[in-house]
């Protein structure tokens, strides 16, 4: 690997910046990998894996979990979050007095802004103005990118040569990053996804079969194209990685936290009770909400994502919910 830079910071030490970090060691950089909660990241420092989420899969040397977040910052030339969607402007604020004006910024996190709306790259860019920022996305799930299986996701940027260098850092032998100049289409299909995906374990957990789910998908993505375009999302990008690529792998395999919020709920359990079942973030349940306000906000019809709102914050039956979409006015495919 033709390595220009030799110190990558991973803020978020949950399963997937364990696992980037794991990935970005693997590839010859020194790697801090931060969290806040110290009892933490002493089991991690100790352990030396992340045992409760990606438990036998041991760190490399330079690897370091910490605390310390000007440490770990410091000489840093990126840093990458991989933190929840409601903690992402905190962060970023708790960083800026920190960060050496060269510093590329980039982040792994999918959702939006809660309360705003606003893509992570509009938060990013308000708080951090002279920064290079940049998004990856993509079909992943930790515990295969921990442990080495074949994988691709999409690395977005305003500036080409900070997506090019970003993707030069993740590169491996079984790991493959593309890179993108669509910030705005690749951070939408991230994000919303993961609404489909609660909408598709639902229909699972009612046990109404792999056509349903089948349909989930083509007109969920569907939905995810209409909103993506009109926030202004290039087409291309929800037919590749960060589109239908997520949106399949999501909405298909119980690996995905979102499709299993799904199954909970079709088994009668609230949302509380699931999330204390999956017993990590479910970045599906404020999206929903998200979602369902920038539709409304920007006048794009998404009946799947509506009928996911309705029934996580307005306690609407599930199966209710289905017969809500099987019931609505007949129209062409294209619409």
């Amino acid at each position: 690997m033709n390595q220009a830079r030799n110190k990558i910071a991973v803020l978020g030490a949950g399963s997937w910046g364990s696992a980037l970090a794991i990935l970005l060691a693997q590839n010859g950089f020194d790697v801090p990998l931060w969290g806040h909660l110290p009892a933490d990241i002493e089991q991690l420092a100790r352990e030396r894996q992340n045992q409760q989420f990606l438990p036998g899969i041991e760190f490399p040397d330079n690897l370091q979990p910490t605390t310390d977040l000007a440490q770990s910052l410091d000489g840093a030339d990126e840093v990458l979050l991989v933190v929840p969607s409601h903690a992402f402007s905190a962060v970023l604020n708790q960083i800026k007095p920190l960060l050496d004006p060269a510093t590329g910024i980039s982040w792994a996190t999918k959702g939006f802004q809660p309360g705003s709306q606003k893509l992570l790259s509009q938060v990013a860019a308000e708080i951090l103005p002279e920064h290079d920022l940049a998004v990856l996305s993509g079909p992943t799930f930790a515990g295969e990118v921990a442990r080495g299986l074949p994988t691709a996701i999409t690395v977005a940027a305003s500036n080409p040569a900070h997506a090019e260098r970003l993707a030069a850092y993740l590169h491996a032998p079984w790991f493959r990053a593309y890179t993108s100049d669509d910030m705005i289409g690749v951070q939408v299909g991230g994000a919303s996804k993961n609404v489909i995906a609660i909408a598709a374990g639902i229909a699972d957990g009612l046990g109404f079969g792999a056509n349903t789910r089948a349909a989930l998908i083509t007109r969920g993505l569907a939905e995810i194209m209409r909103l993506g375009i009109a926030l202004g999302g290039k087409p291309d990008t929800f037919m590749g990685l960060a589109g239908l690529g997520d949106l399949a792998l999501t909405c298909s395999d119980n690996q995905s936290r979102n499709r299993r919020m799904g199954l909970a709920l079709a088994k009668g359990l609230s949302v509380e009770q699931a999330r204390a079942e999956i017993g990590q973030e479910v970045e599906g349940i404020q999206t929903a909400q998200e979602v369902f306000l920038l539709a409304q906000r920007s006048g794009v019809e998404m009946p799947i994502a509506e009928q996911v709102y309705q029934v996580i914050y307005r306690q609407l039956d599930p199966r209710r919910a289905v017969h809500n979409l099987l019931e609505r006015q007949q129209k062409a495919e294209s619409n």
